[in-house]
């Protein structure tokens, strides 16, 4: 480290004059988003349209008529509750509709597959239905931004490597939430300074803060620059990094107001922390301000009137956690606070790089835009996660780009840039907790982890001591939401439907059960772009015969096998598109045994 109590961001850039590849330093709001209609998964409503003419016309035009009605009206109830039964749900009617259709209201929502199953039965056991079909539920989808350089923004797209940011903000786009980025301040950036509340210059030494002054309500950022030797001897000259400005526009840039980028949880606020100046900063400043940014107390200093359910650091040292971080990420994390910190850009284990190396946070890895780690990037087993970090090796344009200033030294004008390193995946992390959290509020920080890593997609290129996978914004917001869940290699009910299907993070064999004849397990796997999903059903008992499903992330059905007794089911699908993609395993009882004893399988899945 450049001193043994300070710590430097965790990036690298190509505006600095130290060279492509070098650490800087070996010491680490509501927008309004175009929207269109999309289908989804659910519905709770069934819409039947019966032929004409049941009731003849003499009949129609007779006393009778109220009665006949009534009677008819009564037949079609109890054939329609009959269909409903079979799926466990009663049926009521709710009313007619323009084109002399009906609408029948189920008592709770259900998969669009198993509404459109009950649909075909309702048409099949009664021949005056002209059709049955799912009243589907239509909600909005976002569409691109119009900001100018969104088209740059390889790392939020729906792609191999990127995160598929806009699937996320049909639920999400982090409202309400505040996200602190403990780093070098801030510049009031006008794709940014909107969604910037007020935070805290934590700096005590005012050598390091280069505003002249110690700790105050300011957070604005000065600069970082420094002369050769300025920090130790031998060490060259920088350029200023406006570093945390580049970090908070990643999480909360302004979305769709036609110019430059957009932040990845547009909706949210930036609280910014300044701890980081010339030659870095103190443990015991970055330590408050992780306490004071949670919401607790630290003397001499108001009270935080904007507390952060999200801390940023993008930054890091050298050596073990020691005890000044490790309890105020404990006192953060009490607070409720989710802790993401940059892994470091040593290429060397994490262990090494606190506080990544601590207990409590979110460790995150990078990678460049073909999903292999990044060159710089730390690794190890206590890496959680990886995320876009860039990778310049390949070329300029392979950073990530967000928001920053022109000063080579003090500031000048707004301006962006690509930057690599563990300090811009980091953020991308940090951004998506703001969209679970706004989601779900009640998530803790433990389920916020717990749930990045099991909805993380599977790596698509080497990415040795990455974590868990590559992020993947939808898939955790859906999971923050209930819409998959973290399970083994063991089944866990229910899995009944498409909502509560068991999360299958990597290729394995699960074991299941068939408990009644009306069972039906669903299983959730992300493929990666190119590759082929295989399913193998194999029933343990002698008499077993379960039939394997396939369907895509629409609920479609795109794959079956059906074989009888005794023999092994296997369907497959290729994922022939451009980007990872959801698909659903179904098993279902068709004859043989059930139980905890009888009903037993494996389901081996393979991409």
């Amino acid at each position: 480290m450049k001193y043994c109590n300070q710590w430097a961001p965790l990036f690298l850039h190509s505006r600095l004059a130290i060279a492509l590849g070098m650490a800087l330093g070996t010491a680490f709001a509501a927008q309004n988003i175009a929207v269109a209609s999309k289908p989804i998964v659910k519905t709770d409503r069934i819409i039947v349209k019966y032929r004409s003419g049941v009731i003849s016309p003499s009949v129609m035009a007779s006393p009778s008529a109220a009665t006949a009605m009534a009677t008819l009206q009564a037949e079609r109830q109890t054939r329609i509750q009959a269909a409903g039964s079979q799926l466990g749900v009663s049926v009521k009617f709710l009313r007619g509709t323009g084109l002399g259709a009906q609408i029948w209201k189920l008592d709770r929502a259900r998969s669009l597959t198993e509404v459109a199953a009950m649909a075909s039965k309702i048409a099949k056991a009664d021949s005056n239905v002209e059709y049955a079909e799912p009243d589907r539920l239509l909600h909005h989808m976002t569409v691109a931004p119009n900001d100018s350089r969104w088209a740059e923004q390889w790392d939020l797209q729906n792609s191999a490597a990127g995160i598929n940011v806009l699937a996320a903000w049909d639920t999400s786009t982090g409202t309400g939430v505040n996200v602190a980025v403990i780093d070098t301040g801030y510049r009031p950036h006008a794709d940014l300074a909107a969604n910037v509340v007020n935070g805290y210059d934590m700096i005590n030494d005012t050598v390091i803060s280069n505003d002249g002054d110690g700790r105050d309500g300011d957070a604005s950022d000065p600069g970082d620059a420094t002369a050769d030797g300025e920090c130790e001897v031998g060490e060259p000259a920088t350029n200023s990094s406006w570093h945390g400005t580049h970090v908070a526009g990643t999480i909360a840039a302004i979305a769709n107001n036609g110019i430059g980028v957009a932040g990845i949880a547009p909706g949210a606020k930036i609280v910014p922390m300044r701890v980081l100046g010339k030659c870095g900063g103190y443990t015991s400043d970055i330590a408050d301000a992780m306490i004071w940014a949670s919401g607790g107390e630290v003397s001499g200093l108001p009270i935080n009137t904007h507390p952060a359910r999200v801390l940023n650091l993008s930054l890091g040292g050298g050596g073990t956690c020691d005890v000044t971080s490790q309890n105020a990420i404990d006192a953060a994390r009490a607070h409720g606070a989710v802790v993401v910190v940059a892994a470091g850009n040593e290429m060397r284990n994490v262990s090494n790089s606190s506080p990544a190396n601590c207990t409590g946070v979110i460790a995150v890895a990078a990678y460049g835009k073909t999903g292999s780690r990044a060159y710089y990037s730390n690794f190890g087993n206590l890496v959680d996660i990886a995320g876009p970090g860039g990778d310049q090796s390949t070329g300029d344009t392979d950073g990530t780009l967000s928001t920053l200033n022109d000063g080579l030294t003090s500031p000048v004008a707004d301006s962006y840039a690509y930057y690599q390193g563990t300090s811009m995946a980091t953020p991308h992390v940090a951004a998506v907790a703001a969209l679970m959290i706004s989601a779900k509020p009640t998530l803790t920080p433990d389920e916020v982890e717990s749930l990045l890593k099991s909805s993380a997609k599977p790596f698509v290129a080497s990415c040795v001591g990455c974590g868990a996978g590559m992020l993947d914004a939808y898939a955790a917001v859906q999971a923050a939401v209930g819409g998959t869940r973290p399970t083994d290699n063991n089944e866990v009910e229910p899995n009944n439907t498409i909502e509560t299907a068991n999360n299958v993070p990597s290729p394995r064999t699960m074991n299941g059960t068939v408990g009644l004849t009306s069972d039906t397990d669903y299983y959730k796997m992300s493929v990666p772009a190119g590759h082929t999903l295989v399913g193998k059903l194999t029933g343990l008992a002698n008499n077993a015969d379960y039939d394997l499903y396939l369907y895509n992330e629409y609920g479609t059905q795109v794959a079956k096998s059906i074989l009888g007794e005794r023999r092994v089911d296997i369907a497959s699908v290729r994922n022939n598109s451009f980007r990872s993609a959801v698909y659903y395993a179904r098993v279902v009882y068709h004859t043989g045994g059930t139980g905890a004893n009888n009903g037993k399988y494996t389901l081996s899945f393979s991409w």
